[in-house]
């Protein structure tokens, strides 16, 4: 009897549990982190390739800029743009 009550418990606990995880920004935080990934080894070879030194702040602003607006317009082309002015303005490149 001790032992039914106690698996209850835990299976209560359990879906609990699971009701409270937001599964889908799981999958949205897995979704940014797989773009930003992308993002940040394109910005490396974009700098290697232009000939600069490649410097990690610069790349994490980019990303976050590239990632906010692809996500407000849909647009990957309009948010490279408009993050690649963006960067250039705000670190003198």
């Amino acid at each position: 009897m001790r032992s039914t009550i106690k698996n209850v418990f835990v299976l209560v606990n359990f879906l609990l549990l699971v009701g409270y995880l937001d599964f889908e920004y799981l999958a949205e935080t897995k979704k940014k982190s797989i773009i930003n990934l992308f993002c940040v080894q394109n910005f490396k070879e974009e700098m290697l390739k232009a000939k600069m030194n490649y410097d990690e702040e610069i790349a994490k602003y980019t990303c976050d800029c590239y990632l906010g607006e692809f996500i407000n317009t849909n647009s990957h082309q309009k948010a490279i743009n408009k993050c690649k002015l963006e960067t250039k303005k705000n670190f003198n490149l």
